[in-house]
């Protein structure tokens, strides 16, 4: 009988015992490479104006994977703030009374356009002027440049 010999099953035992030791989750998903990520990189940008297209004052690149880079000020602080929120922009700004800021119409369009972890992202924002958009992003990072 053909390849029942010792160092035959000794094969078989080996690899029966590797299989085992990755556990049934390692066999149902596809293989996957520890040096494998879902990207991150974004186009943040703050612009002047309520009509579209706004005019963009300044803007940035920003990538949070394999690390933190762009052209971004402060990269590493700017991810570590959106895996906090787990790229919901949304979540980066909070509401804010009005008692310290003019009411003067001034608006100021914060955007992000790019991909979060594999994610498409398309955000946007419009504060009614400067006082406003620092106010709702207190000392946040992301948008400090």
């Amino acid at each position: 009988m053909r390849g029942q010999g010792p160092s035959s099953n000794a094969s078989r035992a080996a690899a029966t015992a590797a299989a085992a030791s990755r556990g049934p989750a390692a066999e149902a998903g596809p293989a996957r490479s520890a040096g494998l990520y879902a990207p991150s990189a974004l186009v943040l940008s703050v612009g002047k104006g309520d009509a579209d297209p706004v005019t963009v004052q300044r803007a940035v690149t920003l990538s949070c994977a394999p690390r933190a880079g762009g052209t971004h000020p402060a990269p590493g602080a700017a991810c570590s703030e959106l895996r906090s929120v787990d790229g919901e922009f949304a979540q980066l700004t909070r509401p804010q009374s009005q008692g310290n800021c003019t009411r003067q119409w001034d608006p100021l369009v914060l955007s992000a356009t790019g991909v979060w972890q594999g994610r498409n992202v398309s955000w946007s924002a419009t504060f009614g002027n400067e006082c406003e958009m620092r106010a709702s992003l207190a000392e946040g990072s992301v948008f400090a440049f």
